[in-house]
């Protein structure tokens, strides 16, 4: 596995952006913001290719406060457009996590993610309409290097699967998190 820190400031797209972190009860709130890019990011979605990164697009991530090394977990990112609406989902699968002196989060990255169209009607709410797990061949050669065990990638399959499911029902709970704070992001 390989460790990550979520701190997008040193990203070479984003030409001019601002970061802030809160924590709220249960997680740590990374709030990134591209005020100029160098070069939009556009990525697959399903059939379709949705625009993720542009001039004045947010990067919100929720991440678990720190349950600590090898402990299986996961965090949500969302990626909004310059006018609040939201473009994706992503969630990133890890063998443990916490954060660092910093206040930063990490995770030890377990390769497989599953991504969300997360759409917003009119009342405010968001629904999410379609999810894929992504990223499987990167998992197999994880585990064919011996950098994640057979057993940790069926579990990590499962957890993906579970995730899916939870999204597509609304009941994944970063993403109550993450409500919440769109609607209050100072509280």
């Amino acid at each position: 596995m390989k460790r990550k820190v979520f701190d997008l400031r040193p990203w070479s797209r984003a030409v001019r952006s601002s970061q802030s972190v809160v924590r709220v009860p249960g997680h740590v709130i990374v709030d990134f913001t591209a005020h100029e890019v160098a070069k939009p990011k556009d990525v697959s979605f399903g059939d379709q290719t949705i625009r993720i990164l542009d001039h004045g697009f947010r990067w919100v991530r929720v991440h678990p406060a720190g349950s600590g090394e090898g402990r299986p977990g996961s965090a949500l990112s969302a990626m909004l457009d310059e006018t609040g609406l939201p473009r994706q989902l992503y969630v990133d699968l890890h063998g443990g996590e916490g954060l660092g002196e910093d206040g930063l989060p990490w995770h030890d990255d377990l390769y497989l993610d599953v991504i969300g169209n997360w759409v917003v009607g009119e009342a405010g709410h968001g629904t999410v309409t379609e999810a894929h797990i992504i990223d499987g061949e990167d998992l197999e050669e994880a585990v064919a290097a011996g950098l994640v065990s057979p057993s940790q990638a069926e579990a990590t399959w499962a957890h993906a699967r579970e995730i899916q499911a939870g999204l597509l029902a609304g009941t994944y709970p970063p993403l109550a998190v993450l409500r919440r704070y769109l609607e209050d992001p100072y509280t």
